[in-house]
């Protein structure tokens, strides 16, 4: 079957789900051939656009955030809708949306974390370290989460960047953060934060870590908290040496130069202490009298396997930290969306190169890109060569797609009117927008974020 999908007689209708950085690198992708006449409307179900550049990435690293203006680029081509504020599943369905577009992209990323099955992960005192995260970067949805900073010790599980953001926004004074676009209640309540240890605990090794030199090099800048690292826990197995030596490690071998420095570190007069652990794991959280988390407990690890390959292992010997406050920082996974199949094991919507596959049975005009493509890996950049690959296919595909029903974005907003539901267009984005940077001015900020989907559509009267 062949259609004119494409042409300037019936332009390619192209439906987005989700805002972070894998749409917006689809989506351009997509205006990147200049002889393809193309229609995109990106949907996002919080009236704010970017996804984890504004909710993920810490407030303290704010040049990672200057890719938005990338993004504001392709926000502003023409043939580009932004439709924030809904819902695809709720407000919307799957089924709806193809009435529209002639392909819809999925690229709502990994929204939930792994699970650590230990006893006592559920005990008051212990939580994910993305709640942690979206709360201190005003996700609507976590706003109202609360965290005890009167304790003494947190214990993190997890090497990764956003366990060391963890980490660092923990070890940081009210004075390193009151610049940044932090929101106001979580500096005000970090301000009176009581914690002086932090411990950051990885089950492989120091070759193994998942962290990027840039952010563990940071350990070593804080105003009033020093790293302590047990240089022996920095010696390695023959495996570990080999894997370091591997031209393909370069960046780990400058985290093992880094870290090898920052356990040479003197604490000074600093009041507060990072530990970084390698090769243990948590097995058990155990509560104080009053019901709360007070104890962690972890087995020690030993790696096997070849270099490249290696696990880790308990040996049988445990170790105890008295902690009152737990972040598990060890992965993120997706969520199924009605309509599309799911991979419960992966947590991704099932795909070759990013076209949606059922079984044996490819889903014709259903892509993906992104995390809920391949899973959590990789930064922000990575996304792009990913969304280009899914991009290519749907191209690859163009003669086979059947046209929608509707190729109307008008009768797609008539539609979303007549269910009652306030949509955010890109013009209206601009102004939560330019109010966001207004209040920050006022309180010597780059921004103040707007916590509620009530306040942004608010601003919009």
């Amino acid at each position: 079957m062949s259609n004119d999908l494409g042409t300037s007689q019936r332009a390619l209708r192209v439906a987005i789900v989700g805002s972070g950085p894998s749409g917006f690198y689809a989506a351009e992708a997509l205006f990147h051939h200049e002889e393809l006449h193309v229609e995109v409307g990106m949907f996002e179900r919080l009236p704010a656009p970017f996804g984890l550049v504004r909710y993920g990435v810490a407030p303290d690293h704010a040049k990672i955030k200057n890719v938005i203006k990338v993004y504001e680029k392709t926000m502003e081509r023409e043939g580009f809708h932004y439709f924030g504020n809904v819902e695809i599943g709720k407000d919307i369905t799957v089924h709806q949306l193809r009435k529209y577009y002639d392909a819809v992209i999925f690229a709502y990323g990994a929204e939930t974390d792994r699970t650590l099955n230990i006893e006592g992960i559920d005990l008051p005192g212990s939580h994910t370290a993305t709640e942690f995260v979206a709360w201190y970067n005003g996700h609507p949805d976590f706003v109202n989460h609360t965290f005890d900073l009167s304790q003494k010790t947190a214990v993190i599980i997890g090497q990764g960047n956003v366990a060391v953001d963890v980490a660092r926004i923990l070890a940081k004074t009210p004075e390193e953060l009151q610049k940044t676009d932090i929101t106001k209640y979580a500096l005000d309540q970090l301000a009176e934060s009581q914690i002086k240890e932090i411990h950051m605990i990885g089950r492989r090794g120091p070759v193994q870590a998942a962290f990027t030199p840039i952010e563990i090099r940071e350990f070593g800048q804080l105003t009033d908290c020093a790293p302590v690292i047990d240089p022996k826990s920095l010696e390695l197995s023959y495996a570990s040496q080999t894997e370091l030596e591997d031209p393909k490690n370069a960046p780990r071998k400058k985290n093992y130069t880094i870290l090898k420095d920052l356990a040479k570190m003197e604490a000074g007069s600093k009041s507060k202490r990072i530990y970084i652990h390698f090769r243990k794991s948590p097995v058990a959280l155990y509560p104080g009298e009053d019901g709360h988390l007070a104890r962690v407990i972890l087995e020690l690890n030993e790696l096997v396997g070849e270099p490249g390959h290696q696990k880790s292992r308990g040996i049988g010997e445990k170790e105890e930290i008295r902690a009152g406050l737990f972040f598990r920082s060890i992965g993120y996974r997706g969520l199924p969306l009605a309509g599309l199949p799911f991979d419960e094991q992966a947590g991704v919507v099932p795909n070759q190169k990013g076209r949606v596959q059922d079984a044996e049975h490819i889903s014709t005009g259903l892509y993906t890109v992104g995390w809920i493509k391949r899973g959590p890996s990789g930064i922000i950049g990575t996304n792009k060569p990913d969304s280009e690959e899914t991009v290519q296919c749907l191209l690859e595909d163009l003669k086979h797609l059947n046209p929608c029903k509707n190729p109307s974005t008008q009768q797609l907003t008539d539609l979303l009117k007549k269910q009652n539901i306030r949509y955010v267009t890109y013009e209206d984005w601009k102004k939560i927008d330019a109010a966001e940077i207004a209040r920050g001015v006022q309180a010597g900020k780059p921004r103040e974020k707007f916590i509620t989907a009530e306040e942004m559509l608010n601003v919009l009267g």
